[in-house]
Formats: structure tokens, C-alpha cells, sequence
């Protein structure tokens, strides 16, 4: 077994969450060194039935979220399985939790009661809508896509709204709900005491629309959807090359005239109507076809290897296994086992305290009978 040096080394996740939001955070927090013991109901986690994909008849999106943890199942209408959800509560530094609001009450397993038998105890919650108006409101990512205004900017201007890929809000409140921790985690060594984290996807999802929520909040203007361009920078999209499309990003008026150099073209930088970005992004349809009409010369392969040697920021757009392979090739190996199960490696370095990648995703209850007789002890 590898020694467990991570910067969370003692700390006791209780963790109460499920699908995506509240697993993501513990593993994250697991792989830094917690002792994370993940609490199931009897029919186990959703993610372990959602499938395919499948790896050996488990669904990977449950691999995905849940490695370096312990699992014991635990029914709450039992007696004896809710006296040892309590007695997990009582003794843990860090619970976690995304019930409905409210809905851990009637088992004596919400932060005022639990605070009352450990006071140190940094309780998160995490909702789709909050713990007021919105606490009967289901917590899906997608409806907080919709809610939110990422729609509305996702997709062709004059095509339909689409959601972005990935469940993006589930893992922007997981990220939230850590930061939250942590710093209550670190309130906690100078006062002794524990508080209530609440984290809720559409706070989070409003943050993380940065610059398109502060339009709105700070300059009265509603974004809209423009496909892949960018509303303040150009080129800031996808163009096209002799066979595929390439990003190309002028971010500053030195990556443009420094793109124009490689493509040949270095009198667009003298243009009037080009020079600075304001000017770029206001003539974007007389810019376009004159670098595309150079990019159409060559593949996107050659283009990204010239430009980005030039300081140009581009890149072809792949799909998620040639993101992997480029990652491979950088050096950064993306992919651990843990155990016999592949897994995405965490995205943080430590110089001293590395991430751990001891234990794979748990099967349901797996390690049921050793939690119920630690908690008797």
C-alpha cells in the first residue's frame, strides 16, 4: 500500500453525496490525502447504473468521480444503520451532503444537530437552487444550464440552444464546495470551531459565466448566442485550413500582427480597420475570408506547428482521445491506475505533498463491515 503523505492526511470525509457535484469534490479531497467513507443507500450511488460506457460491467462514470474511498452502505430507516451514519457524523472533520434542503433533518443528520455533538464539524451542502425559495426545485445540471442563461449563449446564432457537453455546474459547485471547505478547514485551526458551507449550482453558475454575467449585472447588456466566436476578441473561433478547422486566437495586437507574419500577410496589420482588437471584432466579416483565404493554403497540422512555434495561440480541435494522446505527448500523463482501473490523473501538483492514487473506485459496500465495526469501537 503506498504511504499516504497528502496535504489532507487526517482529515475525515463523511460523505453523504451523490452522482456528480458532491463525488467529484470528495475524490478530489481523497485524492489530497483525506479518508473519505462514502455513504450509499442500499441501491447504491445513481452514477453506478448509468451506462454505457461500461469498464468490466461498471459504468465509468461512476469510475470516474469515486476513486480513493471507502463505501459502506447504509439504509437511514434502520436503526442501527442510522446510528452509525450519526456516530460517522460525530467523529468526522468534513461532511458533505446534496439531499434536498432540509431533507437529512428527520434523521438527525443536519449541520445544527450534528454541530451540536462536534462542533469542529465543516458541514457542506450543496443544492441546485438554495436552501429558500428554491429548496423544492430538483438539482439537475441541466436545468441549471437552462435557468441560468448558458444556453442562450451555447450554440449557432440562429439555431436552437444547446447545453455544453459536459455537466459543467456539478463540477463548478464541487469546486466551490472545496474552496469552501478548506478555508473553513482553516478557520477551524484558529477558532476550534466548524460552520456551514452551502454551495448551490445556480450561485456557481452564475459566477463561472464571468464575463457574460457581468454584462448584464455591470453593463445592462444580455449576451447572445454567436456559435464559436467570441463577442470581444477576433479571430477568437474555429477557421477553416486545407483540411479541417483550426482555433485561431489573436488575443492582443502582437499575436495578430504576429499570426499575419506567419500567414503571409503582414499588410492587414496596417489596415485601419484591423489594427486594434475593437477594430478586428467591429470588421470581423471583412477580416475573415482574407485569413481564411491564406489558411485554405495548407492543413491545420502544418498551420498549428508554424503558429504556435510563432507564438500564436491555435490548436486543431480533437476529440476527448486526442486530447489524452496530446497531453501523453506533453509529458503531463493524464491517465493513473488506481488499482486495476485507468483514471484521470488530478489536475494538481505538489512539490512535496503529491496527490495519492491508492484505492479504486469502491464496490457497493465494499468496505461496510470494517466502517460498522471502527464505529463500534
Amino acid at each position: 500500500m503506498v504511504e499516504n503523505n497528502g496535504p489532507l492526511k487526517g482529515i475525515l470525509v463523511a460523505d453523504f453525496s451523490r452522482i456528480l457535484a458532491g463525488p467529484y469534490a470528495t475524490m478530489l479531497l481523497a485524492d489530497l490525502g483525506a479518508d473519505v467513507i462514502k455513504v450509499e443507500g442500499p441501491g447504491g450511488d445513481d452514477t453506478r447504473t448509468w451506462m454505457p460506457p461500461v469498464r468490466d460491467g461498471i459504468a465509468t462514470y461512476y469510475l470516474g468521480i469515486n476513486r480513493n474511498k471507502r463505501s459502506i452502505a447504509l439504509d437511514l430507516r434502520d436503526e442501527g444503520d442510522l446510528a452509525a451514519a450519526q456516530e460517522l457524523a460525530r467523529r468526522a472533520d468534513v461532511m458533505i451532503e446534496n439531499f434536498k434542503p432540509g431533507g437529512l433533518a428527520r434523521f438527525g443528520l443536519d449541520f445544527e444537530t450534528v454541530a451540536e455533538g462536534n462542533a469542529g464539524i465543516v458541514y457542506a451542502s450543496i443544492s441546485g437552487f438554495g436552501s429558500g425559495a428554491g429548496a423544492s426545485i430538483p438539482g439537475y445540471d441541466l436545468m441549471v444550464q437552462a435557468i441560468s442563461g448558458l444556453m442562450s449563449l451555447t450554440g449557432d446564432p440562429d439555431g436552437p440552444p444547446y447545453r455544453a457537453g459536459i455537466s459543467v455546474f456539478d463540477v463548478m459547485a464541487g469546486l466551490h464546495a472545496n474552496i469552501g471547505i478548506l478555508a473553513a478547514l482553516h478557520s477551524r485551526a484558529a477558532s476550534g470551531r466548524g460552520q456551514h458551507i452551502e454551495v448551490n449550482l445556480l450561485s456557481s453558475a452564475l459566477s463561472g459565466l464571468v464575463n457574460h454575467s457581468s454584462a448584464v449585472v455591470a453593463g445592462d447588456t444580455v449576451p447572445f448566442r454567436m456559435g464559436n466566436a467570441h463577442p470581444s476578441l477576433f479571430p477568437y473561433e474555429p477557421l477553416p485550413t486545407a483540411d479541417g478547422e483550426l482555433i485561431v486566437i489573436a488575443g492582443n495586437d502582437g499575436q495578430f500582427r504576429k499570426l499575419c507574419q506567419v500567414l503571409g500577410v503582414p499588410e492587414l496589420v496596417d489596415d485601419p480597420r484591423f489594427g486594434r482588437n475593437q477594430d478586428r471584432t467591429a470588421n470581423r466579416d471583412a477580416l475573415r475570408p482574407l485569413l481564411v483565404e491564406v489558411l485554405r493554403t495548407r492543413t491545420k497540422d502544418e498551420w498549428f506547428r508554424d503558429l504556435i512555434a510563432a507564438g500564436v495561440p491555435c490548436a486543431p480541435i480533437n476529440t476527448l482521445d486526442g486530447g489524452v494522446a496530446y497531453a501523453q505527448d506533453l509529458g503531463l500523463d493524464p491517465v493513473v491506475e488506481v488499482g486495476a482501473v485507468p483514471s484521470v490523473r488530478n489536475p494538481i501538483t505538489f512539490s512535496a505533498t503529491p496527490p495519492r492514487y491508492e484505492l479504486p473506485p469502491p464496490g457497493l459496500d465494499e468496505h461496510g463491515e470494517e466502517i460498522r465495526a471502527w464505529l463500534k469501537s
